[in-house]
């Protein structure tokens, strides 16, 4: 026999677990929010764009050949802007305390699809730095090229530079709240389904209906306690204790 659960049932074992849902929600909100704001440090990005612009004259800047030349160069730079052959100058010129490999974890080039634009960008614990580090990896590829490749067709088209009010992309708090809300949520509801599909206990005459398949015919309540007469003494019906030569009943 198939057994089916209704939707009534559901939102009752929802219900009945509904603190330990809330409970697992908040623990998992304030756990998100705390580490958020005082355990992870920021981080900050910075950016700056180089251009890659093989043309000499006129002639040649608007050859579709040339441009189509140096798209397909910039896949080429962008291996070269992350190599030690760039960034070892990088280190040594800022006087960073990492190598080069470590560096470059920081470093992502990028550039949009047929565009000669490509752009360097730069994440690091430090607003500051990460500029200092995007625009020096920009000029030193910039003089190295001509060295590296024989040609000089790179030009820095913007730098980058630090906002007074520089915000970290990352971590990103309320975020990482709300996301840990949704986690609570799943992980309560799916935790009140686990333990009521483990719970085997009969609770109802509905429960025994529903399991054993038979009817109940009688139902044995709980009773209460009787509370117990309280002995209130009477000053006008106590016992009077006869004196001397007296009988009882005078």
């Amino acid at each position: 026999m198939e057994e089916t659960i209704s939707l009534r049932e559901l939102f009752a074992v929802l219900r009945k677990r509904l603190w330990l849902i809330v409970l697992i929600t908040i623990i998992a909100a304030t756990v998100s929010g705390v580490i958020s704001f005082f355990v992870l440090t920021p981080v900050y990005e910075s950016k700056t764009q180089i251009l890659v612009n093989q043309a000499k004259n006129d002639q040649q800047l608007y050859s579709n050949q040339a441009v189509q030349t140096n798209v397909q160069l910039i896949n080429t730079y962008n291996d070269i802007i992350t190599s030690p052959a760039i960034l070892d100058k990088v280190v040594k010129e800022l006087k960073l305390d990492k190598s080069a490999q470590s560096l470059s974890g920081q470093i992502q080039v990028t550039s949009a699809q047929n565009s000669q634009v490509a752009q360097i960008v730069v994440q690091d614990t430090s607003a500051k730095r990460a500029a200092q580090i995007a625009n020096t990896t920009a000029s030193v590829f910039q003089k190295q090229v001509p060295k590296l490749m024989n040609v000089d067709n790179v030009k820095v088209l913007s730098k980058a530079t630090v906002g007074e009010s520089a915000s970290p992309i990352k971590p990103q708090p309320l975020l990482n709240i709300v996301i840990a809300v949704v986690v609570g949520l799943m992980v309560g509801i799916g935790l009140s389904f686990l333990l009521e599909y483990l719970d085997n206990t009969l609770k109802t005459e509905q429960d025994i209906e529903n399991i054993l398949g038979l009817p109940v015919i009688g139902v044995v309540t709980n009773i209460k306690d009787v509370p117990k007469p309280s002995n209130v003494s009477r000053p006008d019906v106590a016992a009077r204790v006869p004196q001397r030569g007296e009988t009882y009943g005078s």
